[in-house]
């Protein structure tokens, strides 16, 4: 990923957080066919691995899990708040129009080998703890024990689990740090008056990077 330095967020913490926040990655793998991309939701150890370990499943009808070379670097983006950031909001458009459109985002990506984990066992403590974990804020949470037992291990014959030990990972935070502070304050005040609640955040991380 092309990281000029003042992008660059290199702090473990604040890249798990985004993956827990955006747990929607995109998995890419090379293999016979070439490359293969999904979306798919994972799950973060961080324990697990001095980098964090990735764990998810996919449908045995996704021919990804198969079409892999194991010996390769699996990739997986998870991407976090975006937004458009329109010149118009840059204290310098009015001082010298010399500016330009471009896009705000943070993003993380982890790389590691793919391990393929077919124990039921394994598949329904994965599937169990992503569950909670996407149920915990709801007031009346789903359970995957509330499934009848025979349902539940027919659904698990249909998948496959992933594990991936992060080996590397690159996370870049570009919220206007490369802007005069004018341009900042003006950007960040120009996404709170859009209300969106993309835009909202994004003026949250473009104040704290900037300070």
């Amino acid at each position: 990923m092309y990281q000029p330095p003042h992008f660059r967020e290199d702090r473990l913490d604040v890249q798990h957080a985004l993956v827990r926040a955006h747990p929607l990655g995109l998995l890419v793998t090379n293999g016979n066919t070439g490359l293969i991309a999904n979306p798919i939701p994972f799950i973060l150890d961080a324990t697990a691995s001095p980098h964090g370990t990735l764990r998810a499943h996919l449908s045995r009808a996704n021919p990804q899990w198969r079409d892999f070379d194991p010996a390769q670097e699996a990739l997986v983006v998870f991407q976090g708040t975006e937004t458009y950031i329109t010149p118009s909001w840059y204290e310098a458009k009015r001082e010298h129009g010399k500016v330009v459109p471009t896009w705000n985002y943070a993003i993380v990506q982890a790389y590691g080998r793919m391990r393929i984990m077919d124990d039921p066992a394994w598949l329904m403590q994965q599937v169990t703890v992503m569950t909670s974990a996407q149920e915990a804020t709801r007031q009346e949470p789903w359970a995957v024990s509330d499934a009848p037992a025979d349902f539940l291990a027919s659904q698990i014959k249909g998948i496959v689990g992933i594990e991936i030990e992060i080996t590397r990972i690159e996370g870049k935070w570009k919220v206007s740090q490369n802007r005069p502070e004018a341009d900042r304050q003006s950007v960040a005040s120009g996404l709170r008056g859009s209300g969106d609640g993309d835009a909202l955040h994004m003026a949250d991380l473009v104040d704290n990077k900037g300070a």
